[in-house]
């Protein structure tokens, strides 16, 4: 089992080396840089414990003062393993959000091990813009996301230059960032 120390060093690696270094999301330098990013990770071993983690989280990043606050990563480092459970757990993560009255207000981008979109097969490289060390809801919160949108341009390019940046690295380096990350190298 991993400590939580592990699973936070591991995130934010993923995070920084990855993530932030090959800008697969132009959004998260500014967090980063302001160090508004809640790394936290849920001991849980099932779902309804997970559930009551991720309702803290959501709670937590909504009441909180945004400036210092902007973003959390919520890490499931012992629960939803298994990719398709994983994926099925996001339909009560939309289902929370609407019950906690968040939307339009926090979205979840997902991320996972094996993360793989449903058009490509397991091995294909492009997998990889969603590939993490460990099961992550990455709670985001519109607004920054709307005034991140007004600064970069042409925002629906990013998904295809992210998965073509990866074809260009390749999968063996793909691996390697993500296990360094894992290893703590």
């Amino acid at each position: 089992m991993v400590s939580d120390e592990q699973a936070i060093a591991a995130s934010r690696c993923w995070v920084e080396q990855v993530v932030i270094k090959h800008n697969f999301c132009p959004f998260a330098h500014k967090p980063a840089r302001n160090n508004t990013i809640r790394y936290v990770v849920s001991q849980a071993q099932d779902v309804d414990a997970l559930v009551e983690d991720l309702i803290n989280e959501l709670t937590l990043l909504s009441d909180a003062d945004h400036a210092k606050l902007e973003t959390t990563v919520l890490v499931a480092s012992s629960c939803l393993q298994n990719f398709d459970d994983y994926n099925q757990f996001l339909d009560l993560v939309d289902v929370l959000i609407k019950q906690f009255n968040l939307q339009g207000v926090i979205q979840v981008a997902s991320f996972h091990p094996d993360y793989q979109f449903a058009d490509l097969d397991k091995d294909d490289v492009r997998n990889y813009t969603n590939r993490s060390p460990y099961p992550m809801f990455h709670l985001i919160l519109e607004d920054s996301i709307e005034q991140a949108r007004a600064t970069y341009p042409d925002v629906d390019q990013i998904p295809e230059n992210n998965m073509r940046l990866l074809q260009q690295l390749g999968l063996d380096e793909a691996k390697q960032q993500l296990g360094a990350c894992i290893k703590g190298k």
